[in-house]
């Protein structure tokens, strides 16, 4: 226990640190700045020798090994080291260790010797390696280094393991026996929206290697030769030479590229559409990939059958997966992909169970959509299927929030239900660069559940991601990992340190009690460093593909920070009655949220969740009630009428379908906009969506798109002038799109109801009013 003393101790003493450089970097000249900095280089020198000490008795690797025990003290690696087995080992672990000790190699002299089990060099030690998968044994002392992997993934993970352990040319001694405690454990690119580039996956398939997971499922929804119109075509000659390097550069890193077809939308259950199946599994396996999945999800009509999907299935895996020898199990996404669209009476999940081959995985995203992974529903999907599940868990994704950025811990998956399944996979942001913060906490999730620490492993993925300025990273994240109202119901927690210094103050600011000095200081300084953790992050090179592909959403956190302080400012004038001054930080703050929503209104811009939104959860509404409340005080005491001014949508969204109801409403100067779902929607007869305006208006546009040519057949477009009596609106079908222009009346309402008198299927893809 006394480590974890030491260890909270060293975090207060490097955040009060970190507080001092920011005051430095706001509040004193250039010249002030400089003397003090040498002040604080002191103490932070104090602060690395203390750091050294928890190094020798804490070693902290990632992910987090099962077995780890020192041995003795810290050993300077020897100027000439002999390398041992080196010609049977695994060859990218082998490339890895030379590396290591480049200019070291030697015919004599320090002994690392390498293998797998089997291997005549590490004969001596292969009992020490546990039964299982991917396993090493590692064992270093003042004459030797052993690493013997259960198979060359063992070995080669071992040696990622060597990387961590091996700093400015010292080794600890120490014995580590080690081994995941998910077979297969990685990221499936499942999500909707912009594909990752070849660059992004170049990166991502490097970071899996380091972190030791061995899985990447392609399968972006808007690939169209993964899915409809083109999966039954071979994918274009320079796309496909892409993708071979993608493959080769997976193999060196130890990951298995599985690559996923999508055929449900159209696929025609005849021997042509099975045959042309195979022969794309075909065309892949010739690119060097030897993983497959085929997923059903988010589809509706025939290809829906499960009897039908078993069928081909099988088909598949007997014809494709057992004849090739050299590829891995099959994989597949069922189209009841989590419980609560799970209709037990039809049986679809009892008929897979029953239907397919053991051999082949089924996937399963928990009791919803987007849920946490607990034991209850483990043991319930698999009675069903008859086998562990393969976890698809929905985070960091973020394509039903887009406007959003989820860079926040791990956390809220069971500890306990390693053995329940067969894979766990993340599906994560279209920004692949910021979703290696979770991913990173998959990694030490997956290998080593019951010594998972949610909070380590969110450090750990911000230093690892950016070293440098890794402290502007954290205030950042911090306060960027909630996704705010959805229809999904998912939501994370969010700055987490200051919520409570909100609230408290808050409280106090509106019970008109003096509020607690403390807490403004407190704040004061955290709205500053925020505004300078953004500067930082603008101006680093610490890593170009992050700051790129999240740079608006750093502009705007800035913003907030500065709104903040400016809102703060706005307090002490009324504390010191300057009127003035209060007048002036008043219009700073509105220009500042007109910069807002500019930055919101132009950036980010796609059909779905347009815009960029940062600290949802906390900052910004205890920024825009403090303003508010602030302004409404300074009426009251000075007898002026400044306008108060909240953020909020005044439009209200009403609907019987339990997969709409809390799906967020968004007002773009003069569009209202109800948030797309990316699922088929599940609609009874009488089933409606209501868009409800504050007040009549008259509206100069409607439109309508629920993927579907055939809507006017059994769904209307409908309007009220009074909120209670409604008429049928004359509509323009294009495709799949409702048009209806208004005339002159004010509309209180605007509704889509099915009025066919049976359940429908159809997808919610646009409902805007143009106002």
């Amino acid at each position: 226990m006394r480590f974890y003393y030491f260890l909270f101790l060293n975090y207060i003493i490097n955040n009060i640190l970190n507080y001092i450089i920011f005051v430095l970097l706001i509040n004193n000249s250039k010249e002030k700045q400089m003397n003090l900095i040498k002040t604080v280089t002191g103490v932070m020198a104090c602060g690395f020798l203390f750091n050294s000490a928890l190094n020798a008795q804490e070693i902290m690797l990632q992910p987090r090994p099962q077995d780890m025990k020192v041995i003795g003290k810290s050993l300077t690696l020897p100027e000439h080291v002999q390398l041992i087995g080196a010609d049977n080992a695994d060859t990218d672990a082998v490339n890895i260790l030379k590396d290591l000790f480049a200019g070291r190699m030697a015919k004599k002299g320090f002994k690392v010797i390498i293998g797998e089990k089997g291997d005549k060099a590490v004969k001596k030690y292969a009992r020490l390696v546990p039964q299982k998968p991917e396993a090493y044994y590692l064992s270093i002392d003042d004459k030797k280094l052993v690493l013997v992997g259960s198979d060359e993934r063992g070995t080669f993970y071992g040696m990622q393991t060597v990387s961590q352990l091996l700093k400015e040319g010292n080794l600890p001694q120490i014995n580590i026996t080690d081994y995941p405690d998910v077979r297969y454990r990685g990221v499936v690119e499942g999500f909707y929206g912009k594909p990752w580039s070849y660059e992004d996956r170049v990166s991502q398939l490097k970071f899996y290697g380091t972190n030791k997971l061995n899985t990447y499922i392609y399968g972006p929804k808007n690939d169209p030769f993964h899915s409809s119109p083109n999966w039954r075509k071979p994918y274009p000659q320079e796309e496909a030479a892409r993708m071979a390097e993608l493959v080769k550069l997976a193999k060196s890193n130890k990951v298995d590229f599985v690559w996923a077809i999508h055929p449900g939308q159209d696929i025609r259950w005849n021997d042509e559409d099975r045959e042309l199946l195979l022969q794309k599994f075909g065309q892949m396996y010739d690119l060097g990939i030897r993983s497959f999945a085929v997923f059903f999800d988010d589809i509706s009509g025939e290809g829906t059958d499960p009897l039908k999907q078993a069928e081909l299935l099988n088909y598949i895996d007997n014809q494709f997966v057992k004849v090739k020898k050299d590829v891995t199990p099959l994989v597949m996404c069922p189209t009841e992909y989590n419980k609560s669209w799970a209709n037990l009476e039809k049986g679809y999940l009892r008929t897979l169970g029953e239907k397919l081959n053991p051999s082949i995985q089924i996937m399963w995203t928990g009791d919803r959509v987007v849920a946490d992974i607990h034991r209850d529903g483990m043991d319930w999907i698999n009675t069903q299927i008859k086998r562990p599940a393969y976890i698809w868990w929905n985070f960091p994704v973020t394509d039903y929030v887009r406007d959003h950025l989820l860079m926040g811990p791990v956390y809220g998956n069971d500890t306990d239900i390693a053995q329940t399944m067969s894979g766990f996979v993340a599906n994560p942001m279209e920004h692949a660069e910021a979703s290696k913060v979770a991913i990173y906490g998959v990694a030490d999730y997956t290998w080593n559940m019951e010594k998972y620490d949610p909070n380590a492993a969110w450090q750990g993925s911000l230093k690892a991601i950016m070293p440098t300025n890794y402290e502007a990273l954290r205030v950042f994240a911090s306060h960027n990992s909630d996704l705010g109202v959805n229809g999904h119901k998912y939501r994370r927690e969010e700055s987490v340190i200051i919520k409570p210094v909100t609230e408290r103050f808050l409280t106090a600011f509106q019970s008109e009690s003096a509020y607690p000095k403390d807490d403004f200081t407190t704040l004061e300084r955290e709205f500053k460093s925020i505004v300078v953790a953004s500067d930082i992050l603008l101006r680093s090179k610490d890593n170009d593909l992050l700051i790129k592909d999240i740079n608006p959403w750093i502009k705007q956190f800035g913003l907030l920070g500065q709104t903040g302080a400016a809102v703060m400012d706005m307090l002490r004038d009324l504390e010191t009655s300057d009127k003035e001054s209060f007048k002036l930080d008043y219009s700073l703050v509105k220009e500042l949220k007109e910069q807002m929503f500019e930055l919101d209104a132009t950036n980010n811009i796609n059909p779905w969740q347009p815009g960029v939104k940062v600290g949802s959860l906390v900052l910004v509404p205890f920024v825009n009630n403090l303003y508010a409340q602030a302004t409404e005080r300074y009426n009251k005491q000075f007898g002026e009428n400044l306008a108060v001014v909240y953020d909020y949508c005044p439009h209200t969204l009403l609907s019987n379908i339990s997969q709409v109801k809390s799906l967020p409403l968004q007002l773009k100067e003069k569009t209202v906009s109800l948030s797309p779902s990316n699922e088929v929607i599940k609609a009874d007869k009488d089933a409606f969506i209501t868009i409800q305006l504050l007040k009549a208006t008259k509206l100069r546009s409607i439109e309508f798109n629920a993927g579907k040519a055939n809507l006017l057949q059994w769904g209307e477009l409908q309007f009220t002038t009074d909120g209670e009596n409604w008429q049928a609106l004359a509509c323009e079908q294009d495709g799949e799109l409702l048009k209806a222009t208004m005339g002159k009346e004010s509309v209180k309402a605007v509704r889509f109801l099915n009025k066919s008198g049976v359940p429908q299927e159809f997808y919610l893809r646009k409902f805007t009013l143009g106002l």
